[in-house]
């Protein structure tokens, strides 16, 4: 099997590496955090002693790194991927950053020979650790057909969206539809609770029809059960509403309800909830409403 580079090993990329260490691929990964990197090389990869290293001894290298700054670094800075990698090499950017962050990579990378795909995906942790994420592409065609098997050893869907930065805006759209899904179940069942009507009885309702969603079955439980432990953590989406208002604003699209959900997402943070998952959201409403939503039966 091909040999993969893979830098970023945090709460998404070392599941994501195992993944592909179980489906035989062999491995060469970085971290700044020696303890992922450890972990990686008891289960069988290679470790590199820098981005550039990893990308001297591989031909596709896979990031998944928190930001785009991270991204930039890790790519383009000391010792970054561009200064290992050979030309023709692919870098596959699975990270969630601003799509006119990852055009500016891919044009770099592009002078000195070097392909990209900007490759972000959804599902949070538990989809990674499972290897059925929803992968969200953008590049040509010709670099996607190349990294699909690689890709569906780690999701369960892999979608080629457009151009290089077309994965990244699909996956700030993404991010605005489960914001505000979650804000407007919280809202729902807050509601439905301060009257005093089991809040599980009306999800039970109302699941099956128009207001039903995949949003609902997964978070509507966790609410009424007080289960808020990551899944998909508050700073993150945070960081992703972050980039889809800087998107919005730099191509001029007003995105107001995106705004208000990113500053109840603020305000969590600041009570301390920034590592809560992202359905810790209702907690908004309930401080506001003082009542909790509780599943009666």
């Amino acid at each position: 099997m091909e040999k993969l580079g893979f830098v970023g090993l945090g709460i998404m990329g070392k599941p994501m590496s195992k993944n592909l260490l179980k489906a035989g691929y062999k491995l060469v990964v970085y971290d700044i955090v020696p303890a992922p990197v450890q972990e990686l090389k008891e289960a069988g990869a290679e470790v590199g002693t820098s981005p550039s290293d990893v990308a001297s001894k591989t031909n596709i290298i896979i990031t998944m790194l928190p930001n785009s700054p991270h991204v930039k670094e890790a790519v383009l800075g000391k010792n970054g991927i561009i200064e290992g990698a050979k030309k023709g090499a692919l870098v596959v950017d699975m990270s969630s950053i601003a799509p006119l962050a990852a055009r500016e990579v891919g044009a770099e990378l592009a002078k000195k020979g070097i392909r990209m795909l900007d490759a972000p995906v959804s599902g949070g942790e538990p989809k990674a650790k499972d290897g059925t994420l929803s992968i969200m592409v953008g590049g040509a065609k010709a670099d996607f057909d190349q990294v699909l098997p690689i890709l569906k050893t780690m999701g369960s869907s892999a979608v080629l969206t457009g151009d290089l930065g077309a994965g990244n805006v699909t996956k700030l759209a993404n991010q605005i539809v489960v914001a505000l899904n979650i804000a407007a179940l919280s809202e729902a069942m807050v509601l439905a609770t301060k009257v005093g009507v089991d809040p599980n009885l009306v999800y039970q309702a109302i699941r099956g029809g128009l207001a039903g969603s995949v949003v609902m079955d997964a978070k509507a439980p966790l609410m009424m059960d007080r289960k808020f432990n990551p899944g998909f953590r508050i700073n993150l989406h945070i960081k992703d509403l972050g980039n889809v208002l800087e998107t919005g604003h730099a191509v001029g699209v007003p995105l107001p309800l995106s705004a208000v959900v990113m500053e109840m997402m603020q305000a969590l943070k600041v009570d301390g909830m920034g590592d809560c998952d992202h359905g810790a959201l209702v907690r908004f409403y309930e401080k506001l409403a003082q009542v909790e939503v509780k599943r009666q039966s």
